[in-house]
């Protein structure tokens, strides 16, 4: 008797994983865009964790602008191209990647789904997408790399433990990270009402990439990059770069590329969208150093746009979080997968078959 309860416990355990399965399932296919997850998302992801993700600094205007910014950027198509081949790889410190889209760093994943950190990193490897690894993990770097099957990154803050933190440069290049994006635009966090709010919703979890929670370092200068670049074995790349000025610096200071982010609108709020600031700090890097650009980017055309205005790359965060609440790895890869069909349309749209051939004349200014 006690056998047969026994199994049918597990067959009932079954048919729920089985039936969650086809409706996660049904819910990816329903999705066919990047707002289509945003609104799928918020029926899987609990309120706490949702305002981790969808929270800003202050009244959040930057974080609107960074979507917004975009919106009012028109195209300029070019019509009787042939676009019956299409080439969308780029190349980024000696790495072909398939094409410009990077899936940026982002905290909590575990908050989204379980093993959210691991599920992510399959879920790029499944998009053959370059996944920046996130210092904010609550796995370790070696733990996400290895579940890893694409290219990876390690976003890094240089924390006032400088032994932690070249100990964790070297454990992040170990496991095969080939890249460091060093944030530069927190020597303090942003005024996160909405986060604060509801941070007693959220469990403690583990950050073991991290030197304890006051970690970020309000005496960080140039000398520092400096410091990091003297023993980094791979390329370094600063990220939270929005002044022109801070990037003419960056090129003169040795530094492998940049990253135009205002940290997802969650830091210094009123600051313009990184689609606004990214012309004036391509100017000033004058093709010296690849520019890549995150924030507010939801479609194809918007990646169009960002490579038009100077970026080699963007990258994603928030849209691949969605992705990760509705369906897990095949969610993320299904986010990428999506925004990665409407940048070749847009592509094919405007008359550019290559990367090269999208330039500043596919924005139409009066």
């Amino acid at each position: 008797m006690l056998e047969f309860t026994r199994r049918g416990a597990l067959l009932s355990a079954l048919a729920f994983v089985g039936a969650r399965l086809r409706a996660q399932g049904a819910e990816l296919d329903q999705a066919l865009s990047l707002p289509d997850f945003e609104a799928l998302a918020r029926n899987h992801i609990s309120h706490g964790a949702w305002e981790r993700i969808q929270g800003g600094a202050a009244d959040e205007l930057t974080v609107r602008w960074n979507r917004e910014a975009y919106d009012h950027i028109r195209l300029r198509p070019r019509v009787l191209v042939d676009v019956s081949k299409l080439d969308t790889r780029i190349n980024l410190f000696g790495q072909e990647l398939p094409f410009p889209i990077l899936l940026a760093p982002t905290g909590a994943q575990g908050f989204v789904y379980p093993d959210g950190d691991l599920a992510v990193a399959r879920g790029a490897g499944a998009a053959r997408a370059t996944l920046v690894i996130s210092s904010s993990a609550s796995l370790r770097v070696e733990e996400v790399a290895r579940a890893a099957t694409g290219p990876v990154w390690f976003q890094l803050y240089v924390q006032k433990d400088r032994g932690f933190t070249r100990d964790l440069v070297q454990r992040a290049e170990g496991a095969g990270c080939r890249a460091l994006c060093v944030t530069v635009d927190s020597p303090t966090q942003g005024a996160r009402n909405r986060e604060e709010r509801a941070r007693a919703e959220l469990p403690e979890r583990p950050l073991p990439n991290l030197n304890g929670k006051d970690y970020l370092d309000p005496t960080l200068r140039w000398k520092d990059i400096d410091w990091l670049r003297s023993f980094a074995k791979t390329p370094v790349l600063l990220k939270g770069i929005l002044n022109p000025d801070d990037a003419a610096i960056a090129v003169k200071a040795g530094v492998a590329g940049i990253v135009v982010s205002n940290h997802g609108g969650r830091n210094l709020d009123t600051v313009p969208a990184t689609i606004s600031a990214l012309p004036l700090v391509v100017a000033k890097v004058a093709g010296r150093i690849p520019v890549i650009v995150d924030g507010g980017v939801r479609r194809g055309t918007d990646v169009l746009k960002a490579l038009a205005l100077g970026a080699t790359a963007v990258g994603i965060g928030r849209p691949y979080l969605y992705g990760l609440g509705v369906g897990g790895g095949e969610g993320v890869t299904r986010v990428v997968e999506i925004l990665r069909r409407e940048f070749e349309m847009a592509m094919m749209l405007t008359g550019r078959p290559t990367i090269a051939s999208i330039d500043r004349s596919v924005i139409w200014e009066l």
